[in-house]
Formats: structure tokens, C-alpha cells, sequence
């Protein structure tokens, strides 16, 4: 069995299932705390009370050992200090937390520090001690979230919103479009790789750029920012395994089937692949026959077009590991035999300029027809090309008897991408925040990062450069350096969440739960950034914001995979570590992960964005 510590104090599936149930048929709900999560202060030498049944095991310690710890929870005024009915539910937003109780909190968490100090402690005590200072601490930061001081909402809101965006977002333009468009709402203002950023970028601002369409990096800068200054930032990649569209992808017709020419993209078209309804989306060029522009189109057909069908097992050969990608995984799009296949293809001939010589005369007809009525082109010639991909159209949902889970496509890594984005927009540095704060949103990460939207190309190192130039009065190598030196990165990709089918494939104490929190990932090899340091810095933001991290770790006789930290860590000779959220069924079509885990994930990359110049002084 695994052993996994890190699933004490999970939410009961039952509450969990209420608390989704409520989010998607409200789907921007006002944050409500309990002030009653922590027990009621009693008074010295009462006993314990009836609020506190469900009590940490340090506050039984002081309840049913007053005189031993007796100013913990008997601050003055502590008795009469309970906030009213009326006070715990309140009408207006400036009034969500009762001040006296979150002081209450605040003594007590003082309190246990200054006991942590007493020589001669119990490794017990101190352990009560130690846990009870992370609660509060967690605690607090809750209750600074509904103060409306940063904007992070409970786990269960952000699940139908994800689901959400994969369904509409199947494709890596249609999602970093989708971000796009949130930061410009949100305030960002767009910035561009081909003009200067010098008269553009100000302390105090917000501001988004893109790469490709396919990358994009979002970045606010601290109002007390100076040139040397570190920048928090989180990396993920935003592209999934899929099946790309070849050059030509027109091919002859057989046995009365039309085919679709596709090449796969990193491991797709893998067994998952086949017997799967898939629709097809991308980007269209368009030339705009009287100004001579060209524009890019995104698009996606509403309707499964395509299938790779499997060979049926009484013809005695085995499906898994069988298949010749190039010859037996071909979609199949239609037949040649439809009534109106004629008529398309005479409309077609009719309607297409330049003939031979154009782009969609190597596409398959009734394919060009229908992408082109999609974005309603009547010209087919204008399409001067595209990139277009195949994706499963099945809609991502919560499952589960209790809604615990999310079934999805694409959840590699559009989870992290998504959650780091909402992390962001969530967070609120302070007035004086003398950070930037940064996501950057990578393609090409399944393929090996190599190509100039990739995380191992310029992007991410040239953003920076530019950012220090823009806000520093002396730009050289030197401030440069300085502004490496003491930033900090969390590589951000999905990890492996145990598989209870696949016990043995797993390390002991090294195995993620889904609805627990983020995961570091460890590599012996170099494979991952995660070393000492870095970990001990992330730990300490997650008792700051009230996350738990799990670890993950592979076996010594199984292949590590790899993500975007340890190129862009060496690149810029920034500390990293790498964290992502579990899931299960890496790599197949549909994957699975926790329905808390993208609220999970926002809520510790804002704590991130708000915690980190505070705790990076710690390590100075």
C-alpha cells in the first residue's frame, strides 16, 4: 500500500460533491469563510467545550492543559472576543471579517511561536506546536482572501470554469487567444516583440505578450520595483499531444473511404487514439483580396469529422502494439459514395481560383468547404494556408460519485497554464511590492522546447532583458545578473497522481493523491530543478497560503520524463523547482485529475505571487 501522509485532512466526498454542485450553478460565487473553523477560546481550567470536538490536537493540549500553556488561549478580552451571529455573517464586503477574531488568531499564532522557544520541550509538543502555527497561519491567509485583499476563490469554483475553457479552447492558438483575452479584460495591456518597450512598460503595470500565437508570457510589475529586483515567475506549457494535418493532407481514396493525411504530434495517435470522435480546429491565414493582408482565423468544427477505427478482433490480430502509424492510423472523414459528394466536388472545382497552384487545392475538398463556411470565406482561394490539428470531442466533465473527478482531454498541461493565468489574476501583491510577478505559457514543450515559441528558445530570457531595461535608470549586464540572481521559478507541469491499479509502479511515500495540492517533483538525475533550497522556499509559501505540497519522485528501474525548468533555469541561472498538479493517465486522449486541483493550483500560485518577497528574505 502507499503510504501517503498528505491525504490527512481531505475534504469528505460528500461535502465535496455539494460544494461543486453549488459552484457550477453559480458560477461566480461570493467566497464565504467560517470564523468557526477554529475552535472557540475557553476559559483557563474550564475543560474542553463542546465547539471544540473537532479541535487540532494542539488546542486539546492547551484546552485540557491550561496551566501548563495558560496563555494561549486566554489573551485578555479572549473570552468575550466571539463574534456575534450577526458578525459572522455579514451584508457588506468591507465587512467579511470580524477584526477581533482574526486579532484572536493572530495572538494565538504569536502565542505558539513564543512557546516553540521553551527549552526542554517533548518532540510531541513541539510538534502540536509546529502544526497548530501552520494552521493558523493557513487560516489567516483565508481570511485575508475574503477580506478581498487578493481574489482567490474556494477550489470548488474553479471547476466547471476549467472544464469550460477546455471544451471552447481545444487547440494551443485557441487557448493562449483565450488568455489573451482574460488579461485585456482584466486590465493587461498588450505588448509587442516588434516595437520598444522603453516608453511602454511602468512600475505599477499590467501588461501580456505573445509569441506565434502559440506562446504567450503575462507579467504585472511592483510599484516599488528597482532595477536588480527579483521576479517571481511560473512556467508551463500550453500544447498536447495531437495529430497535425500534413502539408498535403488530400489522400487517395480507399475502399470507398476519404482519408485524412496527418502526422502525430509528440505521442499521439497512440491506442488511445483510435475508435475516438474527433473534430478538427486551428489557425487559418486569410488574404484579403482587396488590401493584399494577410489575417490569422481561428476556428474549430462544432461536430465530430473524423475516426481511426480499430481492427475488429476476429480477424486474430491483437490491436496494442500492432498498429503501423503511417498506414493503419489514418482517419477516415467521410465516403466517397455520399449522395452529395459530386455536387461539392463540382462546387468546388467552380469556385476555386488559381486552380492547381493554390494552397486548398492539396486539401481534401470537402474539408476546405467546410472550414471555409465555418468562418464564412465564399472564396477558397483567399486560404493561403493553415494549421489544423485533430483533437477528441468528447466535453470535459466532473465524475465521480461524488464529482471528485474531471474527465478530460488536454488536461496535459492546459491545467497548469490555466491555473497559474487565474493565479495571477488573483493575486495582490502589496502596495509597496518591490517584484515583478510572471507566467509564461510555452509551446512546444512535448516535442522538446526547440522551436523559437519553445521554453528553451529566447522568449522567456528576452521578456526579462526588456522588462530590466524599461525599469532600470542603469541597464547593463550587471542588473541583469543582479535580477537572475534573485528571482525564482516554479516550473509548473502536470505529475503523476498514484494509480491504485498500478501499486507497484509507484516509489513509497513518493506517490500524489488528486484534490491534495501541487506536487514536487524530485530527479536524481537532473531531469528536474528540484534541490534543497527550492523546496524549502515553496514549503514556506504553502503554509503562508494555506496549500500542502506532496512529493513525487519515479522508481530507480523507470524513465524519468522532463519539463521546461532545468532549460530555462540554466538559461538565465535562476533557483527553480519544479511543482505541478497530479493526474492520472498521462498521455492518453482523456486523462483524469482532481476536481479541486485547478482551484488548488490557482490558490498556491497566487500565494506564490504574494508571499514570495517576503519569504525570500529569509534566505537571503
Amino acid at each position: 500500500m502507499v503510504k501517503n501522509s498528505s491525504l490527512r485532512g481531505r475534504p469528505s466526498n460528500a461535502s465535496m460533491r455539494a460544494s461543486i454542485i453549488e459552484a457550477s450553478e453559480h458560477p461566480t460565487p461570493t467566497p464565504v469563510k467560517e470564523t468557526a473553523e477554529l475552535p472557540k477560546p475557553v476559559k483557563t481550567g474550564e475543560g474542553r467545550s463542546s465547539a471544540s470536538s473537532n479541535a487540532s490536537p494542539f488546542a486539546t493540549l492547551c484546552v485540557g492543559g491550561a496551566t501548563r500553556f495558560p496563555w494561549v488561549l486566554s489573551s485578555p478580552g479572549a473570552a468575550e472576543a466571539q463574534p456575534s451571529p450577526a458578525q459572522s455573517s455579514p451584508t457588506r464586503a468591507s465587512d467579511r471579517i470580524d477584526m477581533t477574531f482574526r486579532s484572536l488568531l493572530q495572538d494565538r499564532l504569536d502565542a505558539a511561536r513564543c512557546q516553540l522557544k521553551i527549552p526542554g520541550l517533548t518532540q510531541s509538543v513541539r510538534w502540536y506546536l509546529e502544526t497548530e502555527i501552520r494552521r493558523i497561519e493557513g487560516k489567516l491567509a483565508e481570511e485575508k482572501d475574503v477580506a478581498g485583499v487578493n481574489k482567490v476563490k474556494q477550489p470548488e469554483a474553479y471547476t466547471q470554469p476549467f472544464c469550460d475553457f477546455l471544451i471552447q479552447n481545444p487547440t494551443v492558438f485557441h487557448a493562449v487567444d483565450y488568455f489573451a483575452r482574460k488579461l485585456t479584460d482584466a486590465g493587461f495591456k498588450k505588448l509587442s516583440e516588434r516595437s520598444s518597450w522603453t516608453s511602454e512598460v511602468e512600475k505599477g503595470g499590467k501588461y501580456f505578450v505573445e509569441r506565434n500565437g502559440s506562446s504567450l508570457i503575462a507579467f504585472t510589475v511592483g510599484k516599488a520595483y528597482k532595477g536588480g529586483h527579483g521576479i517571481a515567475m511560473v512556467a508551463a506549457h500550453v500544447d498536447a499531444l495531437t495529430a497535425r494535418l500534413k502539408p498535403v493532407s488530400s489522400k487517395k481514396t480507399a475502399a470507398g473511404y476519404v482519408q485524412l493525411g496527418v502526422a502525430p504530434y509528440a505521442g499521439a495517435l497512440n491506442t488511445t487514439w483510435w475508435d475516438r470522435d474527433l473534430s478538427i480546429g486551428g489557425r487559418v491565414l486569410v488574404k484579403d483580396p482587396q488590401s493584399g493582408k494577410i489575417t490569422t482565423k481561428l476556428v474549430k468544427l462544432g461536430w465530430p469529422i473524423a475516426r481511426i477505427p480499430t481492427l475488429a478482433p476476429h480477424f486474430g490480430i491483437g490491436m496494442i502494439g500492432q498498429n503501423n502509424a503511417e498506414t493503419q492510423a489514418v482517419p477516415i472523414i467521410g465516403l466517397e459514395s455520399s449522395d452529395n459528394n459530386e455536387a461539392i466536388i463540382d462546387d468546388w472545382k467552380a469556385t476555386t481560383l488559381g486552380g492547381a497552384g493554390t494552397f486548398v487545392a492539396t486539401q481534401p475538398p470537402r474539408l476546405v468547404r467546410a472550414i471555409a463556411g465555418e468562418l464564412s470565406i465564399k472564396d477558397y482561394s483567399t486560404i493561403v494556408n493553415w494549421e489544423l490539428e485533430l483533437y477528441d470531442s468528447q466535453v470535459a466533465q466532473t465524475g465521480g460519485l461524488d464529482k471528485e473527478f474531471i474527465f478530460a482531454g488536454r488536461i496535459d498541461d492546459k491545467l497548469c497554464s490555466w491555473s497559474a493565468i487565474e493565479g495571477l489574476l488573483a493575486a495582490s501583491p502589496a502596495e509597496d511590492s518591490g517584484t515583478v510577478n510572471l507566467v509564461g505559457c510555452f509551446d512546444d514543450e512535448e516535442i522538446g522546447s526547440l522551436l523559437r515559441q519553445g521554453a528553451r528558445g529566447n522568449f522567456l530570457p528576452s521578456v526579462v532583458e526588456r522588462l530590466c531595461e524599461s525599469l532600470s535608470d542603469k541597464y547593463g549586464a550587471n542588473v541583469l545578473s543582479q535580477t537572475y540572481a534573485n528571482s525564482f521559478l516554479i516550473s509548473a507541469d502536470v505529475c503523476h497522481a498514484v494509480n491504485p491499479n498500478f501499486l507497484g509502479s509507484y516509489l513509497e511515500n513518493h506517490s500524489p493523491s488528486l484534490n491534495v495540492g501541487l506536487a514536487v517533483s524530485a530527479d536524481s538525475n537532473g531531469h528536474m530543478t528540484t534541490d534543497s533550497v527550492s523546496t524549502a522556499l515553496l514549503t514556506r509559501i504553502a503554509e503562508k497560503c494555506g496549500s500542502k505540497l506532496q512529493l513525487f519522485m519515479i522508481r530507480n528501474d523507470s524513465r524519468s520524463g522532463g519539463t521546461v525548468g532545468p532549460m530555462l533555469s540554466s538559461a538565465m541561472g535562476v533557483r527553480a523547482i519544479d511543482a505541478g498538479i497530479p493526474q492520472l493517465s498521462m498521455h492518453s486522449i482523456r486523462a483524469t485529475t482532481g476536481s479541486l486541483d485547478p482551484g488548488l493550483g490557482a490558490k498556491l500560485f497566487a500565494g506564490f505571487f504574494d508571499h514570495f518577497e517576503e519569504v525570500d528574505k529569509e534566505f537571503e
